[in-house]
């Protein structure tokens, strides 16, 4: 099981994501996954995964998805 858990700087940009109505239903699902794991031990959920290594994979993903997908990752078993 990993320890890692979301740094402050990635759980402000989740906060904010989940508050904007601009943000995508991905964007949302990952940082709804990273908060999650701020100050936890729990993990990335294998359907997070999923969304996060195709947001990491496609080119037409912004760069707050990308980062929402990598730190959501960074967490996974």
């Amino acid at each position: 099981m990993t320890n890692k858990k979301t740094s402050s700087k990635v759980a402000t940009q989740a906060a904010k994501t989940l508050k904007s109505k601009d943000s995508s239903k991905i964007q949302k699902q990952l940082a709804g996954s990273v908060l999650s794991q701020t100050k936890t031990n729990k993990t990335t959920s294998e359907e997070v995964e999923k969304i996060a290594q195709k947001a990491l994979l496609s080119d037409k993903y912004s760069k707050k998805t990308k980062s929402l997908a990598g730190s959501a990752l960074s967490q996974s078993d």
